[in-house]
C-alpha cells in the first residue's frame, strides 16, 4: 500500500436536485439512496480502503454537516475531518485539503473525489485508480479520470482528448453539459469522454497549479499553512474563506493547465446527480419503475415511486414520474424535469415557513 497516497473525499453538497429526499440536515451523501444498508458517503469511503490507509483519508465538509460524518464514520480520526465554514464551490475545497496535505507530507499523492457517486465493478475501478497514481510521483501531472460514455448524455460534462499508445491521454478540451445534437456529435467522435468530477494529481503539483492560475487563493492559504493543525485552524480558514471567491476546479485550474491528463475508466459509473439517473441505476419491476415502501400501482411505467412505512400510496397513470412521500413533504413531478428541483427550492427559499420542508 503506498504510504503517501491520500484520498480527499468532497461531501459538502446540499443535494439540491434529490430534494426533498435530500434536505439541509442529511444532504443525499448521508443517506442510503441505492437501498445497501450504506450511505453514499459511507460507501466512497469503504471503496479506498484496499489501496489506502485509512488515516490518509480526508472527508471535507460543511461545520454543519461535522455530527453526521462522525456518526456515519467513527473510524476517522477527527484531524482528517476538514470543515469548511461556507461553501465556496470544488477549488477552494480542493486547495484548503491540498494545504492541510501538504503540512503533514509533501511528497504525497492525492485522489479528490465527490461522495456521492456510483461506482461497480470496484476491483477494475481500483486497478484505475493505482495506475494513474503511479504516475503522479514525478509531481508534473494534474490526471483526471474519464468514462467511455454509453449515451448522449446532457446532464454531464465531457472531455476531449487525443488519441496516444498511453493510458493516459493529453486532455484537448473540457465541455460543460452540452445539448442534446453535441452530445451525440461528441458520442460518435469517439474522442470525447464523459468527465467523472474523479482527479489525481501529486499534492506539489496541484499547489503549483493554484500558483499559476489562481494566485490570489494560493497565496492566502499560503499565508495561513502555519496554522493548519493548530487551533488557531479555524479562524484562520474562515478569514480566507469569508475573502474567496466561489469557483470550480475545472474553471479555475483544469480548463487552463497545459498538464492536464485522462485516464479512462472502465467501469460503471453514474454521478447520481438526479431523481433520472437514480431510477436508471435502482432496480426495477416490469413496467420500469423503481418502486420503495407499500405501494399499489396501476398503468404506471417508466417512474419512481417511494411511499413512506405506515402509509400507502395508491398510484394511476403516470408515465415518468417521481412520486414520493418524504417526511413532511410529498411530491409529484415529472422526475427527468431535472431544472423543476432548483426552482421548487427556490421558491421555498422565499417562502415565510419555507426552511421547514428544506
Amino acid at each position: 500500500m503506498d504510504k503517501n497516497l491520500n484520498v480527499v473525499i468532497m461531501a459538502g453538497g446540499v443535494g439540491t436536485r434529490f430534494w426533498p429526499y435530500s434536505r439541509n440536515s442529511r444532504p443525499k451523501q448521508f443517506l442510503d439512496a441505492l437501498g445497501t444498508g450504506r450511505t453514499l458517503l459511507q460507501q466512497t469511503f469503504e471503496r479506498y480502503l484496499p489501496i489506502c490507509q485509512p488515516d490518509n483519508i480526508w472527508i471535507v465538509i460543511h461545520e454543519e454537516h461535522l455530527d453526521l460524518v462522525r456518526e456515519q464514520l467513527p473510524s476517522v480520526q477527527p484531524e482528517r475531518i476538514i470543515t469548511e465554514p461556507m461553501r465556496k464551490n470544488t477549488a477552494p475545497c480542493i486547495a484548503y485539503a491540498a494545504n492541510k496535505i501538504f503540512a503533514c507530507n509533501p511528497d504525497a499523492s492525492m485522489v479528490v473525489c465527490p461522495s456521492d457517486h456510483l461506482i461497480l465493478n470496484e476491483k477494475e475501478f481500483v486497478a484505475t485508480i493505482q495506475k494513474a497514481v503511479e504516475q503522479t510521483h514525478a509531481q508534473d501531472k494534474l490526471i483526471t479520470l474519464g468514462i467511455k460514455p454509453t449515451r448522449p448524455e446532457t446532464g454531464y460534462g465531457y472531455i476531449q482528448f487525443l488519441e496516444s499508445k498511453s493510458h493516459l491521454k493529453k486532455v484537448k478540451t473540457f465541455t460543460e453539459k452540452p445539448a442534446l445534437q453535441l452530445a451525440k456529435t461528441f458520442l460518435e467522435s469517439g474522442d470525447f469522454v464523459w468527465n467523472s468530477g474523479i482527479f489525481i494529481w501529486g499534492v506539489q503539483a496541484i499547489l503549483n497549479a493554484f500558483d499559476k492560475y489562481l494566485p490570489e487563493l494560493s497565496e492566502a492559504l499560503a499565508e495561513i499553512r502555519p496554522t493548519l493543525n493548530t487551533p488557531d485552524e479555524k479562524a484562520a480558514i474562515t478569514t480566507v474563506y469569508g475573502l474567496t471567491k466561489s469557483i470550480s476546479i475545472d474553471y479555475g485550474v483544469m480548463e487552463k493547465a497545459d498538464n492536464v491528463y485522462m485516464s479512462l475508466g472502465n467501469f460503471t459509473w453514474s454521478d447520481l446527480g438526479s431523481w433520472s439517473s437514480l431510477h436508471d441505476v435502482m432496480s426495477k419491476d416490469s413496467h420500469n419503475n423503481a418502486v420503495s415502501g407499500e405501494l399499489m400501482i396501476y398503468d404506471t411505467r417508466n417512474s419512481v415511486l417511494r411511499g413512506e412505512e405506515g402509509k400507502l400510496l395508491v398510484v394511476q397513470g403516470l408515465n415518468g414520474y417521481l412520486v414520493g412521500v418524504f417526511d413532511n413533504v410529498v411530491i409529484v413531478c415529472e422526475k427527468d424535469k431535472e431544472e423543476m428541483f432548483r426552482r421548487f427550492v427556490n421558491d421555498l427559499k422565499s417562502r415565510n415557513n419555507g426552511g421547514d420542508y428544506l
